[in-house]
């Protein structure tokens, strides 16, 4: 039986990138691909809840009708063959799909491209995660991902590189996506100067116009 195990499932506000503050009703996956440093989510299983798609539906069900449904971890494309089945159900009855996805699966990715709306894709930069993602494989998504509405979220500290800002840079100009600086945080607490998060917006908006600097607003408003 296709099952995955999701984290839990909220009605809150967006808090992140260019659709802040519009309600969202959230389904947390369980599982990443990645271990980055600043992450906080909790993925334990043993406090988790498996649902076959048509469950999830249902459950999804009870919080209302017309909702943008934020897929979020985790990394949701672990759960591709979860998604398969889950999303053109949860499509067919009026929701939008949006997905936030660390962008490093393309191929599954492109397996369910059809039913989402929007793409929340991170640029995830060795120097704020200490993982090291082979750059192939954000081209590869980002050129699959561009078919959508599509942004990408940098999370950033003090000690990003010129070569990790060309990159982005390069990546945002071919695909013509709009770029979220995300200043890195600890709890609620930023981890990045206001000098420092100055310099790298100003650094950014010199080669490239369409740069924000938002941070986790619902760190700020106290809501999940």
């Amino acid at each position: 039986m296709n099952k995955t195990y999701i984290r839990e499932i909220f009605l809150s506000i967006q808090g992140e990138g260019p659709h802040i503050g519009e309600e969202q009703l959230f389904v947390r996956f369980c599982n990443c691909n990645l271990h980055c440093k600043f992450c906080d989510t909790d993925f334990d299983i043993t406090k988790s809840k498996s649902y076959t798609p048509e469950e999830l539906v249902q459950e999804i069900s009870q919080y209302g009708e017309n909702l943008v449904i934020s897929l979020t971890g985790g990394e949701p494309l672990l759960s591709v063959n979860f998604l398969k089945e889950f999303l053109p159900r949860v499509k067919s009855i009026g929701h939008k799909i949006y997905l936030e996805t660390n962008a490093t699966l393309p191929e599954n990715l492109k397996e369910i491209l059809e039913y989402v709306d929007v793409v929340s894709a991170d640029i995830k930069l060795p120097s704020a995660t200490m993982e090291e993602v082979p750059m192939t494989l954000f081209e590869q998504f980002f050129e699959i991902a561009s078919e959508k509405e599509l942004f990408a979220k940098l999370v950033f500290n003090k000690d990003i590189t010129d070569s990790e800002i060309e990159f982005a840079l390069n990546l945002a100009k071919k695909y013509k996506f709009e770029i979220i600086l995300q200043p890195e945080m600890r709890g609620n607490d930023f981890n990045v100067s206001v000098d420092e998060m100055e310099r790298v917006f100003k650094l950014f908006r010199s080669k490239y116009d369409r740069v924000r600097l938002i941070p986790q607003m619902h760190k700020f408003l106290n809501v999940r």
